[in-house]
């Protein structure tokens, strides 16, 4: 029987009623209590490292997450972390830099509605989490309503039902059913585990729309040393007589910013060279294109190689390389 640990860190699915609403207060003990199933499945150790809701997540902690997961590598044969819905595709995509070429697994869940409530996915979401965990399912992934996404392409594209994480442009790793896992996708490390321990908080995202002025890129091209814009459809930035973003990226590209490309639509990402707006932007600004990336691995991978790093061409050079099947087209 496999050893397993569950780091608990809050989350809906820890989460009891309050007179100002849900809040985490359940440790990682207690909800294995609530799922005894488990224990017919493998052993497993707690380690409660937060108890709070996912909106309070912060690099900070996506770092003690992945501190907490190297220190116990060598003694447990997977991971499980139960984590809040909000912000679990960011950590994935965190912990899929931070952590690479695993070769155990490490599974986040969480879930909808809390453990306590009748009608929860809680109980069900675990216990999919803990099979997933004893299988040669190796990496970052999320299981969450019989689906398993790898870290670095989990989104969450519904705020309420069960269905709550998508995987974006990359096809679903495994599903679940009745208790047993039918796998996709299957892929090895060919590079032993390495970790990393540190992230660039300084990083921004900017969603355009139509008629916006540059003086809000320049303010947070002023407080961060990147910013990710969503742009419009396949991407580019408009040219209208009060605005020069242009002239804005290319002032502080030059002081050494990053600012990096991708799209507001979820799915088959950007392509700068098709409309002028775009390939006039690539072409003369020197700007990153994230291509079929979600958001949250912009985001998450930007913070990890700028602090590594902040070579422009060596920047460059490890965007474009992909990480944890991150990145297919480019």
């Amino acid at each position: 029987m496999k050893n397993i640990l569950l780091i608990g860190t809050g989350g809906t699915i820890a989460s009891g009623v309050t007179a100002e609403g849900l809040a985490p207060e359940l440790s990682s003990e207690e909800l294995l209590r609530q799922v005894p199933g488990i224990s017919k499945i493998c052993r497993v150790d707690c380690r409660q490292l937060f108890a709070i809701d996912s909106t309070n997540m912060t690099p900070k902690h996506w770092v003690e997450l992945a501190h907490t997961i190297h220190r116990e590598y060598e003694n447990y044969d997977g991971f499980v972390i139960t984590h809040g819905t909000d912000t679990m595709a960011y950590t994935a995509a965190a912990l899929s830099y931070l952590i690479q070429n695993s070769r155990k697994p490490i599974v986040l869940t969480g879930a909808q509605k809390p453990i306590g409530f009748e009608t929860t996915d809680s109980r069900m979401n675990m216990t999919d989490a803990f099979l997933c965990a004893t299988q040669d399912m190796p990496g970052v992934q999320i299981v969450f309503n019989g689906k398993v996404i790898i870290g670095s392409r989990a989104c969450k594209t519904h705020s309420k039902s069960f269905q709550a994480f998508s995987s974006i442009n990359y096809p679903y790793l495994a599903v679940l059913q009745d208790g047993r896992l039918l796998r996709y996708i299957s892929h090895a490390p060919t590079e032993p585990v390495r970790f990393y321990d540190q992230l660039n908080e300084r990083v921004g995202v900017l969603k355009l729309i139509p008629g916006m002025q540059t003086d809000v890129l320049d303010y947070l091209l002023e407080k961060n040393d990147a910013v990710i814009i969503e742009s419009f459809g396949v991407g580019g930035l408009p040219s209208y007589d009060y605005a020069d973003f242009y002239a804005c990226i290319r002032r502080h590209t030059k002081k050494g910013k990053l600012v990096v490309m991708t799209t507001q639509v979820s799915n088959e990402g950007s392509d700068l060279a098709v409309y002028h707006v775009g390939h006039r932007l690539k072409s003369e600004t020197g700007v990153l294109e994230a291509y079929d990336m979600t958001t949250e691995a912009v985001v998450a991978k930007v913070m990890w190689i700028l602090a590594q790093t902040t070579d422009f061409e060596e920047v460059r050079k490890r965007f474009y390389t992909p990480v944890a099947c991150d990145l297919l087209y480019n």
